[in-house]
């Protein structure tokens, strides 16, 4: 049985709670070790990154993190998610650690301060119209990708440059923007029904 987990230490945790539960998804806060050897899959929360990664630290969860999605199982970060799932941050602060998994560099804060927050609407490969109403809060971008990451979603910046701003990674799945402040669950579903259920399918 799919069970996801949502890291619980910091950040929005409860509205990607609200987003899977109305996918009839069973939902477990996790906030230790011992709860993480009770899902399937996990969602890492928009946040601050620094202090989700410190917090994980300081309750033993960052290498069990680490393990979990170096075993191949299926992750889903949003904005400090998509930090904490790449491998090569700019801009980090000094000491900052990630989780990794994915072979991006992504610029912290690249869209400004929290006065420069915006909505845009998005073209998400994988997913149909009507396009996603995407929110960005202090986002990230994504700078450059690897040749195993697939862009599913971009924005074009003042100067006409295009950054990913959802990518995926077999079953790593990282986007800048929060779409579990919408009330569209579409990227969720895009979680559960093309990487989690997949995977559960391909184990057998």
């Amino acid at each position: 049985m799919l069970r996801v987990g949502v890291l619980a230490l910091q950040g929005d945790f409860r509205e990607h709670i609200t987003s899977l539960t109305s996918l009839n998804v069973a939902v477990q806060k996790v906030r230790n070790p011992e709860e993480l050897k009770t899902v399937n899959a996990l969602v890492i929360p928009g946040g601050e990154s620094t202090t989700i990664s410190m917090l994980t630290k300081r309750v033993g969860l960052l290498e069990p993190l680490r393990k979990f999605v170096k075993d191949g199982f299926a992750v889903y970060g949003s904005c400090a998610g998509m930090i904490l799932l790449s491998d090569n941050v700019k801009d980090a602060i000094e000491g900052q650690e990630t989780f990794g998994g994915i072979d991006m560099v992504v610029r912290r804060n690249a869209f400004g301060r929290q006065v420069d927050s915006f909505e845009t609407d998005l073209k998400f490969k994988g997913i149909t119209d009507p396009a996603i109403r995407a929110v960005f809060i202090r986002a990230p971008w994504v700078e450059s990708v690897g040749s195993s990451v697939e862009v599913l979603a971009e924005v074009i910046d003042e100067s006409g440059t295009k950054h990913p701003v959802a990518v995926r990674s077999g079953n790593l799945l990282a986007t800048s923007f929060h779409p579990e402040l919408t009330g569209d669950n579409r990227v969720h579903k895009f979680f559960v029904e093309n990487i989690c259920r997949q995977l559960a399918s391909s184990k057998g």
